[in-house]
């Protein structure tokens, strides 16, 4: 089937590019989940609570807006239809990948861009074959197919992929073939940093040490000890490419556990990810500040989740950022220590879980939980603990009991943030941008006018040469 977009009209022109011309670099960092409600609300901590006059990197660049987002099939987007809009300027159905409406093929601006000789990046905080890094090179109807994603990838010709892990190496429990296809297509599997040290490889796929069939690195906030970071991955892929591809590249840079923690309705650690995010994001940055007439960054989201906002119903005209950080944990880390309690059935008390929500959240010591939701928590505890009585919330990624939520819940009522959903919303997204050309963004609202514009950069700049 041959493949049709918008950005492979426009890429027609770029085929006798050189590589002498700007934009030589591009950095497109997506931001998953990250509405404005989140992204203010990390700023609001930055100022307030860090201190900064300098807001975070991203409201720091000389071009800010925003874009829609709403896929083909409805006004509220998932992120495989909104990957793909922001990969290769089509709108589609929610849940196809790659594809048009019609399921033909669509290329990735990635894909126009390796065609014309730029090394090509994609990394990601959760699992390299989920639907956002997947949009940039995968082209199937549905994005549960792991196994083709994974194909695919390896027959990308990319010379860097990364992300916790590849799913699609079973299916209902069956191996599949899929580690031969990436070592037949010269796909070198690394696990963790450290190997990738010594690999000696022109392709890459990074994945996690210690994250076997996951779809996340794990959360800034739970300082998991030897977890690759975002920043982290970011500079190893940024030093491959300027190695392997010098004179010209491409990277995609996904904060996918944004989008993680906002689903769970999880606002301090959505607010950590998002500061997380802006650090891999400041790689990019001081990349561009030693090549300004060369580089090209543009950050934005897929979507915005859950709806979050600064005050609520509690607090009013007000919000209390100090908060966030006498919370330790993210919500899947303490559902996690409240399902060992219960695997346990160990005689865990009320007291117990006090002291617990006190040296974690700071519940009853920093944070002045009233006696009515004491009591309140307390009785979600025997529900869930005594009872074994609780009905879970499921979110997208995770379910949490009844206890779990009530906690989150009494959290964000008095830090001042509020979530409208555990799923997406039809909210926009930011648009940040700096570099070659960055004005060229500054009358965009749609998702699907970014991956267009960028080759339109790219392919006036050549002929401007």
């Amino acid at each position: 089937m041959k493949a049709r977009s918008l950005i492979t009209t426009l890429a027609l022109t770029l085929a006798t590019s050189v590589f002498a011309t700007q934009p030589k670099y591009v950095f497109y960092f997506i931001g998953d989940g990250m509405g404005m409600g989140p992204a203010m609300a990390t700023e609001m901590y930055n100022r307030m609570i860090l201190g900064n006059d300098k807001p975070i990197t991203m409201f720091g660049f000389p071009e800010i807006n925003f874009a829609m987002t709403y896929s083909a099939s409805s006004p509220v987007t998932d992120s495989a239809a909104a990957g793909t809009a922001l990969s290769t300027g089509v709108k589609t159905k929610n849940g196809m990948l790659g594809m048009d409406p019609d399921t033909i093929p669509v290329n990735s601006i990635a894909q126009v861009l390796k065609d014309d000789g730029y090394g090509i990046g994609v990394i990601t905080s959760v699992a390299p074959d989920d639907a956002t890094p997947g949009a940039f090179y995968a082209h199937v109807p549905h994005r549960s197919m792991f196994y083709e994603i994974g194909v695919q990838a390896a027959k990308s010709g990319y010379e860097f992929i990364a992300g916790a892990d590849l799913r699609g190496t079973d299916i209902k429990g069956k191996p599949t073939d899929l580690l031969e296809v990436m070592e037949a297509n010269n796909v070198k599997i690394v696990r963790g940093l450290d190997e990738l040290a010594t690999a000696d490889s022109e392709k890459i796929l990074l994945l996690g040490k210690d994250t076997p069939h996951s779809n996340s690195i794990g959360y800034t906030i739970d300082s998991i000890e030897n977890a690759m970071t975002l920043p982290a991955m970011t500079e190893a892929c940024l030093s491959h490419l300027e190695k392997v591809s010098p004179d010209a590249f491409f990277m995609m840079v996904e904060g996918g556990n944004i989008d993680h923690a906002l689903h769970a309705n999880d606002g301090a650690t959505a607010i950590k990810e998002i500061l997380n995010f802006n650090e891999a994001l400041q790689v990019a940055v001081d990349f561009y500040n030693r090549h300004p007439l060369e580089t090209l960054i543009i950050v934005t989201a897929d979507h915005d989740t859950g709806g979050m906002t600064i005050g609520n119903p509690t607090t009013g005209y007000n919000a209390h950022f100090q908060m966030v950080d006498f919370q330790k944990v993210s919500k899947e880390s303490f559902e996690n220590h409240c399902r060992g309690i219960l695997k346990s059935r160990r005689n865990y008390t009320w007291d117990d879980m006090k002291e617990y929500l006190t040296e974690n959240f700071g519940f009853w010591k920093q944070i002045p939980v009233t006696e009515e939701q004491t009591e309140q928590l307390r009785k979600k505890f025997e529900s869930t603990f005594e009872l074994r009585n609780s009905e879970d919330q499921k979110t997208l990624y995770a379910n949490f009991n009844s206890f779990s939520t009530e906690v989150f819940k009494v959290f964000n009522d008095l830090a001042g943030l509020g979530f409208v959903a555990t799923s997406h919303t039809g909210n926009p997204v930011p648009l940040c941008v700096m570099g070659v050309d960055a004005d060229e963004f500054s009358k965009l609202t749609n998702n699907t006018e970014i991956p267009a514009t960028i080759l339109r950069i790219v392919n006036s700049t050549t002929k401007d040469k």
